[in-house]
């Protein structure tokens, strides 16, 4: 699968020229990280700034813009003659320059010179706040800088003006991403058809993962495939499953390109869910549903949150777990011993997009504090939606036995919360279900032409096929 064509990489430098007005901005691209010796390394994965302005998915290279004229410079090295015995044929820097519409290619020794002709002169330049240790090392050695430092070099105009081109997905990325939900179906229908009793998580988390590499980079992230379903990023696939289990499946797929998708299923064993386990998917599912039915243009994802949190609530009042105002029931946050994460996170190049710009910037702004509230605080996306945006939906229910023992011992909410009526689900585990929305001029829509199965009877239908 091929980049974009190359006028959409120009366009997207020419865009944040625009915004960040003035100076160079230095963009790294990643390069290959060793597993246990130098020559054997981990599936490289370009940073997704790089990718986004240039479409190259090779180690080793750098970008510098001249945010004053527009121009830009790649920078990295041909490979050299051993190299090739191992590599074979590879594009040179040039070839590289010129698949990007990069009108400039230079070795990478005179990426570390420019650097120090900046400094010298006194120009402006922009840099993103690194995330891997090697351009942390690399940033101190060019400004010498401290390591702990680092951040001081960082430019806020540079993460603003990335978050305001990479928030909006333009209709290359929608189709692109509506093509790509395909392979999402594929891993979660394949789950669901393997959740059978005396089959270990580590059998079905492989298999998905191995149809994410048959159709591209592979999973988004690691997959989280558990019948602990309360553990929220549980990672661990070393259970059997036996019948009465609730298995979570939250897994994605990520395309040749770096986009992302990002869903969670939570089903009963053989699809034998039991009185209970429908009554609390049920609650979830109404609290998708409900704030699905809110997301349109300039509503703040926070305000849709709270209404998914008052379903809960609702939900969990009428089965005896909590009492009282729902109101003053969520106002105070006693729901979040049940429902204690965000309602979703904006998707993308990346599966919490733009993660590593920080959320204050991609999920937060002038208009919208970050809560500290336990619960609202872990809310990765609270400000207004705009058309364009790509974000997750994923409300949950979790009975997180070391969480409800100590609030017990607290004594916390007990005017909210009936510990008593608590106790019989502590062994319970948890559901969580996501889906992948588009925001539109009018509302919203999920992603993607064919839609995981996700009412009772159709995830019951599913496994048993």
């Amino acid at each position: 699968m091929k980049a974009f064509e190359t006028k959409k990489y120009i366009e997207r430098r020419k865009q944040l020229c625009s915004l960040v007005k003035e100076g160079y901005i230095i963009l790294l691209g990643n390069s290959e990280t060793p597993m246990n010796y130098k020559a054997n390394t981990y599936k490289f994965r370009q940073d997704s700034t790089f990718l986004y302005f240039t479409g190259l998915n090779i180690p080793n290279l750098h970008l510098i813009i001249d945010a004053n004229t527009g121009k830009s410079t790649l920078y990295g090295n041909n490979l050299t003659e051993e190299e090739i015995v191992w590599m074979g044929y590879q594009p040179t820097i040039a070839d590289l320059a010129s698949m990007a519409g990069i009108e400039n290619a230079q070795p990478l020794n005179e990426f570390y010179k420019f650097i120090t002709f900046i400094q010298e002169k006194k120009f402006n330049y922009h840099i993103l706040p690194p995330y891997r240790d090697d351009h942390k090392i690399l940033l101190h050695e060019l400004f010498n800088v401290p390591i702990a430092n680092i951040n001081s070099l960082v430019s806020e105009p540079l993460i603003k003006g990335i978050v305001t081109l990479r928030s909006v997905k333009d209709d290359d990325e929608i189709q692109h991403l509506d093509e790509i939900m395909n392979y999402a179906y594929k891993m979660h229908i394949t789950a669901m058809q393997m959740a059978h009793e005396g089959v270990k998580e580590q059998h079905i988390a492989g298999v998905i993962e191995g149809i994410a590499l048959s159709y591209g980079n592979g999973v988004s992230f690691p997959i989280i495939l558990s019948k602990h379903s309360e553990i929220l990023h549980n990672h661990d696939h070393s259970n059997v499953l036996k019948k009465g289990d609730l298995m979570i499946c939250d897994a994605g797929f990520e395309s040749e390109l770096g986009y992302s998708t990002d869903h969670t299923r939570t089903y009963a064993v053989d699809g034998e869910f039991s009185d209970v386990q429908k009554e609390i998917y049920t609650i979830v599912l109404n609290a998708q549903k409900k704030a699905i039915s809110l997301i349109k243009p300039n509503i703040l994802f926070r305000d849709i949150h709270l209404e998914a949190c008052k379903i809960i609530t609702e939900g969990l009042k009428s089965i005896g777990l909590l009492k009282g105002d729902t109101d003053e029931i969520v106002k105070a946050g006693a729901h979040t011993l049940f429902f204690p994460h965000g309602l979703g996170h904006m998707l993308g190049l990346d599966v919490h997009d733009m993660e590593n710009l920080g959320e204050k910037y991609v999920g937060y702004d002038e208009t919208v504090e970050r809560s500290s509230e336990f619960g609202l605080a872990f809310l990765r996306f609270a400000k207004a939606l705009k058309p364009g945006y790509v974000l997750t939906v994923e409300p949950g229910i979790y009975f997180i036995p070391p969480l409800i023992r100590k609030w017990q011992a607290d004594k916390k909410f007990c005017e909210y919360i009936n510990y008593s009526e608590v106790e019989k689900f502590i062994n319970f585990g948890g559901i969580r279900l996501e889906e992948d929305i588009l925001v539109t001029e009018n509302g919203c829509r999920l992603l993607g032409k064919k839609q995981i199965p996700i009412e009772i009877q159709d995830v019951i239908n599913t496994i048993k096929q």
